[in-house]
């Protein structure tokens, strides 16, 4: 039987279904520690012959509960939120509750069971994710004040506007101090002033975190950071998002994840038609091998030769010749994480 849980921030509704897909309990509980052990207890009676629980992958509110599954030695599955627009579309109940949600998620992990790899979280990997997540945010919220600078400053003196992109640089934000203070004293300069020194202090932090992730992704993934174009922050995204990669059984249940498997879009044209942008997948993964190809795209040969060669079918967009160099990338780091599968078991050897 699977059990589909759908989280929220306050509490947990689960679902259990056989394998029809017949809803056969019911159960909520807070989302706090007790209520996760409670909701254990519960789908240990459910279902006791034998149970997977199927969990919609929302990070922030679910992690505290698969955390507990796992400890509990039960197995799990995360179900992506992108799937499940189309399973509610197509549930055979109307409306939209907990209980509705739930029984969907365990629909959808009955009918995706072998395209739905297992969740394995490593305490290694989930400090990078913290990390790594916790960098984005502060870079995102440095771009929406710089926005906002860049705006008063055109208020102010458009002569004194910084160059695009430039204001990572502490010279660029030295100099636009310095005709900020040249101005007369008024609210808008006291604001600009005030949004420059939040630009440079969230810098420093990011600064800072990213020398907290270098020796934390060295030491895990060296295979992966061998290949051209993955730097830290792009290993610490494939690895905090991709986890323990042995949980997908081969390269194409990874690709399928990440987005990067093409979808065939042909009818009436045989086996080998066309093929058409997957928008669906782990985008985070996607993006990750993205800024990988395009890296090799500028400066590696073999992925340039790849491209020319593909290039010469008058078929084939220069978009879909980038999307055959994202498979083969997808391989690639599915390879090097392999490799570096052991570290994760074995810190002691990490340094190795």
């Amino acid at each position: 039987m699977v059990i589909g849980v759908d989280p929220h921030k306050h509490s947990h509704t689960a679902v259990a279904a056989d394998e029809l897909g017949r809803k056969k309990a019911q159960k909520t509980v807070r989302a706090r520690r007790d209520g996760h052990r409670e909701l254990i207890a519960w789908g240990r009676q459910a279902c006791p012959d034998g149970r997977t629980w199927a969990v919609e992958d929302v990070r922030h509110v679910a992690g505290g509960l698969v955390r507990e599954l796992l400890a509990a030695g039960e197995p799990v599955v995360f179900v992506p939120p992108k799937l499940m627009a189309g399973e509610r579309r197509g549930g055979r109940e109307r409306g939209k509750s907990d209980p509705v949600d739930a029984l969907a998620i365990a629909r959808l992990a009955l009918r995706e069971d072998a395209d739905l790899p297992a969740v394995r979280l490593d305490a290694q990997v989930l400090e990078i994710r913290r990390l790594g997540d916790y960098r984005d945010d502060l870079v995102a919220e440095r771009t929406r004040v710089i926005n906002r600078l860049r705006w008063m400053v055109h208020d102010l003196d458009p002569e004194l506007a910084p160059a695009p992109r430039s204001l990572g640089s502490a010279r660029a934000r030295a100099k636009l101090e310095t005709g900020l203070r040249a101005l007369p004293a008024s609210a808008g300069q006291r604001v600009a002033l005030s949004q420059l020194a939040r630009v440079a202090a969230l810098t420093a932090e990011i600064t800072g975190l990213e020398q907290d992730l270098a020796p934390l992704v060295t030491a895990l993934v060296p295979g992966l950071l061998a290949l051209p174009g993955v730097a830290v922050l792009t290993a610490a995204k494939i690895l905090g998002e991709a986890g323990d990669i042995r949980r997908f059984t081969s390269g194409a249940a990874f690709a399928r994840h990440n987005g990067t498997a093409p979808i065939p879009a042909s009818s009436g044209t045989g086996e080998d038609g066309p093929h058409r942008l997957n928008r669906g997948g782990n985008r985070q993964l996607n993006a990750a091998i993205h800024r990988i190809a395009l890296a090799q795209a500028r400066c590696h040969p073999g992925a340039r030769a790849l491209l020319e060669r593909r290039g010469r079918d008058k078929h084939e967009t220069r978009k879909a010749s980038f999307r055959v160099l994202k498979r083969h990338l997808s391989d690639a780091v599915y390879r090097a994480l392999k490799a570096d599968a052991w570290r994760l078991d074995d810190p002691s050897r990490q340094a190795a």
